[in-house]
């Protein structure tokens, strides 16, 4: 149990071992917690931003790193990754403008809808992360099938055996199974670290309702 639930058990009771908490205490410390999540999710996101960065450098001259650059793809990689930085750092801006605006904040209604911008901020943050994920494994499955000579050979004796549809249905249902897995690692992750701060951030919300009543 954190501070301020301590402290709100003890509110205005008539016990002098604990001191009278006025509703601008309770409010002060609303906004403290609030203010102090929103800046970890500034900070971890910038932190997940700078972990992606770290590992393309580390896979750099590596065999994973060869045979990308000879699928030729530059054309539609470099330009994807250009924009999708550039929407990345627009999160990271809403991230540190929501938490300034907690910060800053001077009333409990302004605060509850800094924290509903937050909570949809990381929302759509996350559902950009995750189709940025499925979009770049696509576009890198369909090169590596065309460009693989191995590819191109088991679909030939595939097509002498009459069996293309199983050929294909089975190289779909692989790729399937290795994007959701990778999706679902992604999800964990982000349910374990945002989940928890967005808990949190939503409980703040609803003691700040209470406080309104």
């Amino acid at each position: 149990m954190d501070e301020l639930e301590l402290l709100k058990k003890d509110w205005n009771k008539g016990d002098t071992a604990y001191p009278k908490l006025s509703y601008d205490d309770i409010y002060k410390m609303i906004v403290k917690k609030s203010s102090s999540i929103v800046k970890w999710i500034f900070i971890i996101s910038l932190l997940e931003f700078a972990f992606w960065i770290g590992l393309s450098f580390i896979l750099k001259g590596t065999s994973y790193s060869d045979k990308m650059e000879e699928l030729n793809i530059d054309h539609i990689l470099i330009p994807i990754t250009i924009i999708s930085y550039g929407i990345l750092i627009y999160f990271f801006y809403l991230f540190y403008k929501n938490y300034r605006s907690i910060s800053v904040t001077d009333s409990s209604k302004a605060l509850m809808e800094s924290i509903i911008k937050t909570r949809k901020t990381v929302k759509y943050y996350v559902i950009f992360n995750l189709a940025t994920l499925v979009i770049g494994a696509s576009i890198g499955a369909f090169y590596s099938f065309n460009h693989n000579p191995d590819f191109s050979n088991n679909l030939e004796l595939a097509t002498a055996n009459g069996e293309v549809f199983k050929f294909y249905a089975v190289i779909i249902m692989v790729t399937l199974l290795i994007l959701a897995l990778a999706i679902g690692v992604l999800l964990l992750f982000y349910w374990l670290i945002y989940g928890i701060l967005l808990k949190r951030l939503n409980r703040n919300y609803k003691e700040l309702k209470k406080l309104e009543v």
